[in-house]
């Protein structure tokens, strides 16, 4: 089975002289793999999903169906939160720049982008309420102040905490994006 968001970093590296090492530009792609720590809270939430799917068994042989069910519906949506989890983060495609939370989409048209560009600033720790002083990547948009520009990612999310080649790569790459499609 292909994995395709393992492929992202390797397909950087084997293209040195492309800013946008993709075959397909017109799918959303996200130029970076998922973090140890995004990885890790998923693998846990699948943990945890695996012992309500095995309560939901003995309780489907020693009780009712109907109480079986609820079980299995909880297990259902921890699952599907651990899978929501792991497609949190900056996505690019010729389409534009699609920014992946865990209860929301919100996707920007090129057209729409001034400009993607790094700045040091506090930024949230694994996005609790703690901050400390790091990089940011974020999306001005045409027309707007830079004061409503949202922060796509950080040296200090999930993705990127302890990684700061990864993330210098994964921004360089996002703005080799918004450059070659802001253009057209």
């Amino acid at each position: 089975m292909p994995l395709p968001f393992l492929t992202a970093d390797r397909a950087f590296d084997a293209a040195d002289d492309l800013a946008l090492p993709y075959h397909d530009r017109d799918r959303w792609q996200r130029p970076y793999r998922p973090g140890p720590w995004r990885v890790g809270a998923a693998a846990l939430w699948l943990l945890l999903a695996s012992f309500v799917l095995f309560a939901a068994v003995i309780i489907a042989f020693t009780a009712s169906a109907a109480e079986s069910a609820v079980v299995f519906g909880i297990a259902l949506a921890v699952i599907a939160g651990a899978l929501r989890l792991l497609r949190v983060g900056a996505w690019v495609s010729t389409r534009g720049l699609r920014q992946v939370r865990f209860l929301g989409t919100r996707t920007t048209p090129w057209a729409e982008v001034a400009s993607v560009r790094t700045v040091q600033q506090p930024v949230r720790w694994l996005g609790l309420p703690r901050t400390v002083q790091g990089q940011a990547l974020i999306l001005v948009r045409r027309g707007r102040a830079q004061q409503e520009a949202p922060v796509l990612m950080t040296t200090h999310n999930a993705d990127f905490l302890a990684r700061h080649g990864s993330f210098d790569r994964a921004a360089d790459t996002i703005e080799a994006w918004a450059a070659e499609n802001g253009r057209h």
